[in-house]
């Protein structure tokens, strides 16, 4: 796996995260709008999939579940609304906060809170459930990513990511390199008013391990049970690993 996120003319993980921070700072007013037209509204089914998938989970009213890089809190509401667990929300970046607690209409209040995915004010064991979606890849390092979220889980604990993969189908795969490489920089440009993230994010989805290679690492990282499905056709993967204990 490569170390983390690599934004243009930027090195060393301090950089890589402000640059990151600053990035979604600028682009965070129309964040979901852009995220909802560049995917054509796909971005709400694997969102929905996912709250599927970990049901187990969420339908425990004794279950802690925290969305880290939960942005303007698409997954951290739809895993509330899932079930009875309490649910929490952080992201490193104030401006998606902000989006988060309007769109939440203060419902989650002090339950969204700000804190950088790689220092997790948390103790040891703490988790029922960690998630992280679209946000894992622009972590200045993936490792000390996985390694912080086996930290907080309890034993038996899950952890879940959803993030953009490579689609496994050579003919799809080249259709999607076009969209994201020639079309979504100059829509997402347009839109958001900066060029330069919506260049970097399909850059990063292609510096960006492939399915079996983050199931591999999470393997590695000391995840057991650790499983991987692809939706659409191999743009989206969500992976889950179980904390060993």
């Amino acid at each position: 796996m490569s170390s983390g996120a690599a934004p243009p003319g930027v090195s060393g993980e301090l950089q890589t995260s402000r640059w990151v921070r600053s990035m979604f700072g600028q682009v965070a007013p129309r964040y979901d709008l852009l995220n909802h037209l560049l995917s054509f509204q796909t971005d709400r089914y694997w969102r929905w999939r996912t709250v599927r998938r970990l049901q187990p989970i969420l339908r425990r009213s004794d279950a802690r579940v925290l969305d880290v890089c939960c942005g303007s809190g698409d997954l951290t509401l739809a895993l509330g609304r899932g079930g009875a667990a309490q649910v929490f929300g952080s992201d490193f970046c104030h401006p998606m906060l902000l989006e988060a607690r309007a769109k939440d209409g203060g419902r989650l209040g002090p339950r969204l809170f700000e804190s950088d995915a790689l220092h997790l004010p948390l103790a040891d064991a703490s988790l029922d459930l960690i998630t992280a979606a679209f946000g894992f890849r622009n972590l200045a390092n993936y490792q000390s990513g996985l390694a912080e979220m086996l930290r907080v889980l309890k034993p038996g604990g899950t952890a879940a990511i959803l993030e953009f993969s490579t689609p496994p189908n050579p003919v799809f795969r080249s259709f999607y390199n076009f969209y994201s490489t020639r079309v979504l920089p100059v829509l997402g440009g347009l839109i958001s008013g900066s060029r330069d993230a919506y260049t970097y994010l399909p850059d990063s989805v292609r510096r960006f391990p492939s399915a079996p290679q983050l199931a591999r690492e999470m393997e590695a990282a000391g995840f057991r049970d650790v499983r991987f499905e692809y939706m659409t056709g191999g743009i989206v993967a969500l992976h889950t690993g179980v904390a060993g204990g």
